[in-house]
This record gives structure tokens, C-alpha cells and sequence, in this order.
């Protein structure tokens, strides 16, 4: 089994919550108390986890927010993995896939180079740019599967020939492929419904879940449907509506209280919902 999926689920089951912290850091929208500071991204990023490290499972760095910033970004995308606790799995937002050889690149870079958790990945061009990946059977690969914006319509729910939806192939597809449990897929908050279908078809995989918060998508029915039989396998990403919380602050730890209340809200929230989901089971 996954060392990853393993520690994943120690912390789910020791905290009662799946909440994952989306570290979208824009430095055009870090709070003014951090604009003043030498390196307000690291800063920022800091106090978000120094919030959230109570309640958080899992922190999700959108590497893009990174990679913008060229070498200075890359820098304060280092200086933040070291600011994450052991116990909370750190994810890699990178949608990265390409032929097999420079996969091998992505996979050293995010899995050894970096040191990454999981990271996210695109079906489009098939196993073999994926299977480097999925050779590193400790961690977790998260596969684009049904997300959560409108354009999923385009490519993800077409219908194949033989009339089963792309992301019910994509899903089929992360199961055969993944090794020691380290498969996942990315499903939207936002497909409610879908998305405990899909639980049901793919009871093994580890589901990666955005789409909470500003896009809309309900907490509650996500941690419904997206857990796994052993109320685990989830972790349900918040980002900007955590992160930028709405009002002025005064100071940094005027800035840090309204984190952790949010992060405290939604975590109360999962704990309620997993707590009944195992009263049902019982």
C-alpha cells in the first residue's frame, strides 16, 4: 500500500476531517499586513498553514502560482514545502504528462527533486505518460478525472462510441494502472451527484475533490459522496475562500485568527458529516 495513502488516512482518522489548504498564493492578493515584508509569499503561506495545521489533512500548492514568478517563485515554493508538517500530505498542482521520457523528468522533479507527496497529472496521452508516475508506488498520483469547471463539458463528459462518458474511461483506466494503491483522480465538488457514482465505481482510489468554497461546490455532499468505505480515501481542497478571507487586517495574527476560524468552521462541518456517515455504518 501507498506510504502516502497510508499516512493520508492516519491523519483523516486522527483529526476527523479531509480538508486540504490550496496554497493559490497571488502575491497581488496577499493581505497588506504581508506586503510590507521582504518575502510576503513565504510569509503569507506561513501563517495560512500556521492557521489551518489544526484542521488540514493536506496542502495543495498550485505550482503555477509558482512558476509565474520565475526563480523567485520557485524559491518561495521551496521555502514553503519546508513549512508544512510531516503528518499532512503535500500535493503538487501541476497537471503535468508527456511522452514517456520527459514524464520521467516530471516525476523526478516533483517526487525527488521536490519533496512532494502526490502529485496531479493529465490522461490525455495514455499510460505510457503516466506510467512513470505511477513506478513510484510510496506516493500518490492524482489523474484528471470529471473536474470541476464549465469546459469539462468539451472533452471530459463526451460520450465514446460505446456510450459510457471520457472521465468513466479515465476512472476505469487510473484503477488498472495504479500500483500498491497509489491511484487518484481529480473529481469537482461541483458534480455532486456524479461524484458518489463515480465513489461507487472506484472504490479503491483515492479521490482528490475541488471545487469547495468560491466555485460553488457543496461541503457537506462532498464528504458524502467522496469518502471511501472506510470514511477515508478523500481529501476535499478549499483554497481562496480560505486563504483571502473577506475584511481588513490590522496585523498578521489579526489575519491568522480569521484563517483559523474558517479552517475550524469547515473542519466542525466534516467531522459532523464523517461522524454520521459512521453512525449509519454502525
Amino acid at each position: 500500500m501507498s506510504a502516502v495513502r497510508e499516512k493520508a488516512n492516519r491523519r483523516i482518522s486522527a483529526i476527523q476531517s479531509l480538508l486540504c489548504v490550496g496554497l493559490d498564493s497571488d502575491p497581488q492578493k496577499v493581505p497588506d499586513v504581508f506586503s510590507c515584508l521582504p518575502d510576503p509569499v513565504p510569509a503569507f503561506n506561513r501563517s495560512v498553514i500556521r492557521a489551518t495545521k489544526g484542521s488540514a489533512v493536506a496542502y495543495k500548492i498550485n505550482t503555477a502560482f509558482y512558476e509565474a514568478r520565475g526563480l523567485p517563485g520557485l524559491g518561495d515554493m521551496e521555502r514553503t514545502l519546508g513549512e508544512i508538517p510531516g503528518e499532512c500530505m503535500v500535493i503538487a498542482d501541476a497537471k503535468r504528462a508527456d511522452i514517456g521520457n520527459t514524464s520521467r523528468m516530471y516525476a523526478r522533479a516533483f517526487f525527488e527533486h521536490w519533496p512532494f507527496d502526490a502529485v496531479t497529472v493529465a490522461p490525455y496521452m495514455g499510460f505510457d505518460s503516466l506510467e512513470p508516475f505511477f513506478a513510484y508506488t510510496e506516493k500518490l498520483v492524482f489523474v484528471l478525472c470529471l473536474t470541476s469547471n464549465g469546459g469539462s463539458r468539451d472533452f471530459e463528459e463526451q460520450r465514446l462510441l460505446d456510450g459510457r462518458p471520457l472521465y468513466e474511461a479515465v476512472l476505469e483506466k487510473v484503477d488498472a494502472w495504479q500500483r500498491e494503491g497509489n491511484g487518484g483522480v481529480v473529481i469537482g465538488a461541483t458534480k455532486s451527484t456524479l461524484l458518489g457514482e463515480l465513489r461507487r465505481k472506484a472504490p479503491t482510489l483515492f479521490f482528490l475533490v475541488p471545487g469547495v468554497g468560491a466555485q460553488g461546490g457543496s461541503l457537506e455532499d462532498a464528504v458524502r459522496a467522496g469518502v471511501d468505505a472506510q470514511g477515508g480515501g478523500a481529501v476535499i481542497n478549499v483554497s481562496r475562500s480560505l486563504i483571502y478571507p473577506s475584511g481588513s487586517f490590522s496585523s498578521i495574527e489579526d489575519y491568522e485568527a480569521a484563517v483559523a476560524a474558517e479552517s475550524k468552521k469547515i473542519h466542525d462541518t466534516m467531522k459532523l458529516v464523517l461522524q454520521g456517515i459512521g453512525a449509519g455504518g454502525a
